[in-house]
């Protein structure tokens, strides 16, 4: 009892400490911590003014029965879009709220049928478009209502249900994807589109279901490519950044304290020093290290933008079958390589709940991610694409993709004869 006396009575000696220092110290704690607070408000209420008076655009894009096109074409509509990007000044940023625009590129089922959608802000639907047509001249581009009104404004409800996630690499951003460029048969040289298994998917949905694929794209500043660069040299290249001399006395001091009870009971051995490997990297490496190391390369080399990868199956609830979702990731996996990169649900979003207030803490999450989707919202986990994995990802699939949901031109479309009297 008197230990916990003597415990109690040690504590309040330091609150009273505490409170003595921060009496002296309070004009100088008090602003800075006001200080923060007011700017987190701030920059919410400016950004969140600079972003309701931006306009957007849906656009369908209908792709025609005969097209027969790398998803490389795809690239250029991305690159285009990276041309937007500009460093925003502290006027811009902290008083205007402004950030870079985002784009969202959709690919919907609509009970079955599926579509594909660019939501892009107004100012910039020129330059979406002259991209698309400039690569696939026989495409057909409409502006369309927002699918996202067709259903109930929330989601669940008494008659409808909804599964989501939101997806996430398992590797650094600077690792690519399985892009296109794999998807190549080794005995015809043909490319199999990367986008079949996921149309396949998509199309067998039931009449009154939905599946919905989100990317919302953000460009990203060139220099993006020094963080990929740093990740090469320490992996590969053994080039470690050098720790600063916080994080040096950090270090020196765990490994002290990690040590001195050894050290101090027996005898202190040291390592024997490790014999530099002095031969060129293109030695050192296995196989497969190189073929790692030189997708890297090219990857870090393209236009990059931060990317929100978001996925909902809603319908209603007759009918309601979960086995579509994890037919849908295993269409998702075939982007994967374990020696590259994945994509995989992302825990924090995944729609389920288990033990305690299990059913509201579902609805919850069920409800927040239909929101930020249909707000095409880049809350939560986020990461880094190149312009060849978004064509991967994202692009007009070609006349061997048969599946009969996909939604494309009945005919195609020609310039007027050069012959045309003209009055």
């Amino acid at each position: 009892m008197n230990i916990l006396l003597f415990t109690f009575k040690d504590i309040v000696e330091v609150l009273k400490a505490v409170g003595q220092v921060f009496s002296y110290m309070w004009f100088f704690i008090l602003p800075l911590a006001f200080y923060f607070v007011f700017k987190l408000l701030w920059l919410d209420h400016v950004q969140e003014k600079f972003r309701s008076s931006i306009e957007y655009t849906l656009l369908e894009i209908i792709a025609p029965r005969d097209i027969e096109k790398s998803p490389k074409l795809m690239e250029a509509l991305f690159s285009g879009i990276s041309g937007v990007w500009k460093s925003l000044s502290v006027k811009e940023n902290y008083l205007k709220g402004e950030e870079l625009h985002r784009f969202s590129f959709e690919i919907v089922s609509d009970g079955g049928v599926v579509h594909f959608y660019i939501r892009t802000p107004k100012v910039y639907r020129n330059l979406v478009e002259a991209n698309l047509y400039a690569q696939y001249p026989a495409v057909e581009v409409n502006e369309v209502p927002d699918y996202v009104k067709n259903v109930p404004r929330i989601v669940p409800n008494r008659n409808w249900d909804l599964w989501g996630s939101d997806f996430e690499l398992t590797k650094p951003d600077a690792y690519p994807i399985l892009t296109y460029r794999k998807f190549e048969e080794s005995v015809t040289g043909k490319m199999i589109d990367p986008l079949a298994s996921i149309i396949e998917v998509m199309g067998k949905v039931n009449s009154n279901h939905k599946l919905w694929l989100q990317y919302i794209i953000v460009p990203e500043a060139e220099t993006w490519s020094n963080s990929g660069q740093q990740l090469i040299d320490e992996v590969f290249k053994g080039k470690a950044k050098p720790k600063g001399i916080l994080e040096k006395i950090i270090y020196d001091f765990f490994d002290v304290a990690r040590n001195i009870f050894s050290g101090t009971m027996g005898n202190v051995e040291f390592k024997a020093e490790l014999k530099k490997d002095d031969r060129p990297i293109e030695f050192r490496l296995t196989p497969g290290e190189k073929e790692v190391l030189k997708a890297l390369e090219e990857n870090i080399g393209k236009n990059v933008f931060i990317v929100k990868m978001r996925f909902l199956y809603l319908g209603q609830k007759e009918g309601f079958d979960k086995t579509f979702v994890a037919s849908f990731v295993g269409a998702i996996k075939q982007f994967n390589d374990q020696n590259l990169n994945s994509f995989r649900p992302e825990s924090d979003s995944k729609t389920f709940a288990n033990y305690i207030l299990a059913q509201s803490r579902l609805r919850y999450r069920q409800r927040k991610i239909f929101q930020r989707y249909i707000d095409r919202s880049i809350l939560g986990k986020k990461f880094i694409l190149s312009s060849e994995e978004l064509a991967t990802v994202f692009h007009l699939p070609d006349m061997s993709v048969m599946a009969p949901s996909i939604f494309r031109v009945e005919s195609k479309r020609g310039g007027a004869p050069s012959n045309l009297p003209i009055q």
